[in-house]
């Protein structure tokens, strides 16, 4: 008898009161009748005139932030096919499958983390914007920068959809395809849930008994997203074994890695009123006081902010990547550890697109576990295989579109080097947006607008230095360097037309 045993911690029970499967509201339908309908909105798209050459055209991936790159990033280093017969070829042919192909990225970065929406109860809102997204990637219009009045008019429709953000495919694919059957486009959009349960399960065998764990934001976990593509493998695929799903909300982490100040501070010292991570009092991500040799935080270089002292601290907050990390794993296996006879986790599927510029990190900690004693006594070994596998789903995500590619005719004859990256910046020249000091949307705005208000909150920009900021462009060329150097391409080029200057090339 096959079963799933689903165990969802450390989310408020307000959080699961929505289907990943709901179409939209009628306001959400009211942006759909705007973009198609609405000749005067900056919205409108022309969908009768819709490019019919489509395998010249670009595929569009988008994402909440940067963390999206890293699914990119596995797309173009992708080679698992002979680029001559598009036949599988185990171990490649040492040219990337997708060298012909050029890609339109999109980061929504005003308006992240996606993960937030629905512990705000504000699921319709992210809707509203996965659609903007949608919109952008098959219209032809942005911004040069944050302080342009008019918009361009010159960026090319694409063929294709990767929704590169676990949240966005939990909350908005069926969403998407909707609202394309409305457009009567037929365009191909491709999920990471999905690409990541199968990835999961090439580790597992068929009959085995385990545990599998889900790091992501609050969202993906509240949409129960993971836990039905699970079950469906289970289901349909003959896995006869026992399996555990233990699913941690990584809240904060995203909003962390993308140096969102809610979350993160490069100048504070001391803890600090707009900060919404973990923290003693936390609603929901609470960190355990009598767990800190546990954690094992850094504390040196402000990594950590607290009062009193650092053996009995009064207030805490977590101020490094690697402080985030430290804590959800942690907080994950302790999910197993109070799981009466809990299986072996075999498996982390890494359910946040951010997460994965941090591999090595989540990889040492749970090493450091695995050996972690107290007493003697081993406190976590016994519910964890010593290697566990993390999974990024970004691998199965790359086979699936080059099937589609390839099923469609859409493959391409172009170059990569062609590939544009955008995103969005607050738009100040609407008078309705209200910043932070630190000149992004403040918290209540952002996730507490009101759905149906056609505005446009954003400009989407091309990528810059400005718009990223230092420390992620170092991540990135660090972590990404193929889809690094694609970026400076986009980057000289504007430069070259005009649009940037040499101080804002990464």
């Amino acid at each position: 008898m096959k079963r799933v045993y689903h165990i969802l911690l450390n989310i408020a029970s307000t959080l699961i009161i929505l289907s990943i499967y709901s179409c939209g509201s009628p306001e959400s339908s009211a942006l759909t009748r705007t973009i198609l309908k609405d000749t005067d909105s900056y919205f409108y798209l022309d969908v009768k005139d819709y490019p019919e050459n489509t395998s010249m055209l670009p595929v569009g991936v988008f994402d909440s932030g940067t963390g999206g790159l890293t699914i990119l990033d596995n797309i173009v280093n992708y080679d698992n096919f002979n680029n001559s017969t598009n036949i599988t070829l185990a171990g490649g042919d040492g040219i990337p499958d997708f060298q012909n192909e050029w890609f339109i990225y999109l980061g929504d970065q005003a308006n992240m983390p996606y993960g937030n929406y629905a512990a705000e109860n504000n699921t319709e809102l992210l809707r509203e914007h996965i659609i903007k997204d949608i919109q952008f990637l098959l219209g032809n219009k942005y911004y040069r920068s944050a302080n342009s009045v008019d918009f361009e008019c010159n960026k090319v429709p694409v063929k294709s959809i990767v929704i590169a953000c676990n949240t966005a495919t939990a909350f908005g694919k069926e969403t998407i395809e909707s609202f394309l059957r409305e457009a009567k486009l037929d365009i191909g959009v491709i999920g990471v849930i999905g690409a990541g349960v199968r990835s999961a399960f090439n580790h597992i065998s068929p009959a085995k008994d385990c545990s599998i764990g889900v790091m992501a934001t609050a969202g993906t976990v509240s949409s129960g997203g993971y836990i039905h593509a699970i079950n469906q493998y289970v289901n349909t695929m003959n896995h006869d074994g026992d399996v555990s799903v233990f699913q941690q909300a990584g809240i904060g982490l995203a909003g962390a890695i993308d140096g969102s100040p809610e979350y993160i501070s490069t100048t504070a010292t001391l803890p600090y009123i707009e900060y919404r991570g973990p923290s003693f009092d936390h609603s929901t991500a609470v960190i355990d006081k009598t767990f800190l040799d546990r954690y094992d935080f850094e504390w040196d270089n402000n990594q950590i902010l607290f009062t009193g002292n650092s053996e009995n601290p009064d207030n805490v907050q977590l101020n490094s990547v690697e402080n985030y990390i430290r804590y959800h794993v942690i907080s994950l296996l302790e999910q197993l550890r109070n799981t009466e006879e809990a299986k072996s986790l075999k498996v982390i599927i890494l359910g946040c697109t951010h997460y994965p510029f941090y591999v090595s990190q989540i990889q040492s900690q749970l090493q450091r576990l695995y050996h972690y004693e107290e007493n003697g006594n081993p406190i976590y070994q016994p519910f964890m295989d010593e290697n566990i596998v993390l999974v990024d789903p970004a691998h199965n995500t790359a086979r699936e579109l080059y099937d589609y590619l390839c099923e469609t005719q859409l493959l391409n004859d172009s170059r990569i080097d062609k590939s544009e990256f955008y995103i969005s910046i607050p738009n100040v020249t609407n008078p309705t947006v209200q910043l932070d000091t630190f000149g992004n949307f403040t918290y209540k705005y952002k996730y507490g607008r009101t759905v149906g208000s056609i505005q446009e909150y954003v400009k989407r920009v091309p990528f810059s230095r400005e718009t990223l900021g230092n420390e992620t462009v170092q991540r990135m060329s660090r972590e990404i360097p193929v889809v690094y150097q694609l970026i400076r391409y986009f980057n000289q080029a504007n430069i070259k037309t005009g649009y940037l200057s040499e101080q804002q090339i990464l």
